[in-house]
């Protein structure tokens, strides 16, 4: 079992960074490219609640998304090709003084089978830094879809980039 831990800091509320995560309309993929248009299917969908199947390049898995407390964001894996057990991702919201929101990820990936063990064991070693930029991405893809003005940092690049 691999525990991957990520952390951004944005200039996103919560509020936004959840409307994102649970927008499970078409175009999720340019949100999050793990979930591809061609796996995506909402099996059922309360007010802060969500059955999704969704995934990419082979792998799915069905999630239970639960964002009834808006500080804490948690998707578990109720089934999947390649996960199980504790398998799932939690979400945590900290706002800042400054205005901005830390994000802090927590990524569990249990193998149910062959494939899944070593993908996972790849996740959690050489891997992360593969999640690391697929959540970069996300996040600045919700900051753009919300037309959140990124400021430079003192080199010019964006003040997220330079965060972290």
């Amino acid at each position: 079992m691999s525990t991957i831990h990520l952390h951004r800091t944005t200039i996103l509320t919560p509020e936004q960074f959840v409307a994102g995560l649970t927008d499970f309309g078409p175009g999720r993929s340019k949100l999050f490219s793990n979930s591809a248009d061609g796996y995506l299917k909402v099996h059922h969908r309360s007010h802060s609640q969500a059955d999704v199947t969704e995934g990419s390049g082979g792998v799915w898995e069905r999630l239970h998304y639960d964002w009834s407390d808006p500080g804490h964001v948690v998707l578990t894996t109720t089934d999947s090709n390649l996960w199980g057990g504790a398998s799932g991702h939690a979400y945590t919201f900290t706002r800042r003084p400054d205005g901005t929101t830390d994000i802090d990820v927590v990524v569990v990936r249990e193998g149910k089978n062959l494939r899944g063990w070593i993908l996972g064991f790849v996740l959690g070693t050489i891997g992360k830094g593969v999640l690391e930029k697929a959540f970069e991405n996300s996040v600045k893809a919700i900051q753009t879809r919300n037309g959140a003005v990124v400021p430079s940092g003192p080199s010019g690049r964006p003040a997220l980039a330079a965060i972290r």
